[in-house]
């Protein structure tokens, strides 16, 4: 595998035992090139605008600045950098600050490491990534807390209304297209013009648009 077809990855945590730990781990895995590691949000800051990584995984709570505003920082100089979060928790508020910074992977610390493997691989083809226990909790926590604004004048044709519901039902990409016999590429198609119809830039966004709008009611 040629230099060009490795994942650059950045990695975050004041935690210097685990740090070390994940590290080993990443630089086992074939695909994966480990850039560095920081250990506060603001050396995270520095090491990603000098090595430029295509995906940056990181701890929330950090000393110096934590990964929530470290995050909201970086994406502004770095939009194309796609962030996984990291925490030893599944916490509802953790979750949703990470989402409203940019994030688009949540692991907890307890992940395994195909689980961590396989979501850098997703987020760095743009697909947001959020382990099970988040996945499960999801849909729940942005109907409680994560308000957008009301846009119920955003039309949809039956498909992409078909697309929606599937996407707060957690089938991903490859499911909804065995659902509605699709190609995976169409079904990505149909999602990037969901979130250009709403003004979104996650998966979160189309959840909490369709519960705030009723597209999709929240029965759990």
């Amino acid at each position: 595998m040629s230099n060009q077809q490795y994942i650059k990855v950045l990695i975050a945590d004041d935690q210097q035992v685990f740090r070390k730990g994940l590290s080993a781990l990443l630089n086992e895995m074939p695909g994966i090139e480990l850039l560095g590691e920081a250990g506060n949000g603001a050396e995270l800051i520095e090491k990603s605008l000098l090595l430029k990584p295509n995906v940056i995984v990181t701890d929330i709570k950090m000393p110096i600045l934590d990964g929530v505003s470290a995050t909201r920082e970086l994406l502004k100089h770095i939009p194309a950098c796609k962030v996984i979060a990291l925490s030893a928790y599944a916490n509802d508020q953790l979750i949703l600050q990470m989402l409203e910074s940019g994030a688009i992977g949540y692991l907890l610390k307890s992940a395994e490491a195909i689980e961590i493997k396989e979501a850098i691989e997703m987020v760095n083809l743009h697909k947001p990534y959020f382990c099970k226990e988040i996945t499960q909790k999801l849909t729940e926590i942005v109907a409680k807390n994560y308000k957008l604004p009301d846009k119920s004048t955003a039309s949809f044709t039956e498909r992409e209304l078909e697309i929606i519901r599937l996407i707060c039902n957690e089938f991903t990409s490859k499911e909804i297209a065995g659902q509605l016999h699709l190609s995976k590429r169409t079904v990505e198609g149909h999602r990037t013009r969901i979130l250009e119809k709403i003004g979104a830039k996650s998966i979160a966004g189309i959840i909490t648009y369709a519960l705030s709008v009723g597209i999709y009611k929240n029965n759990r």
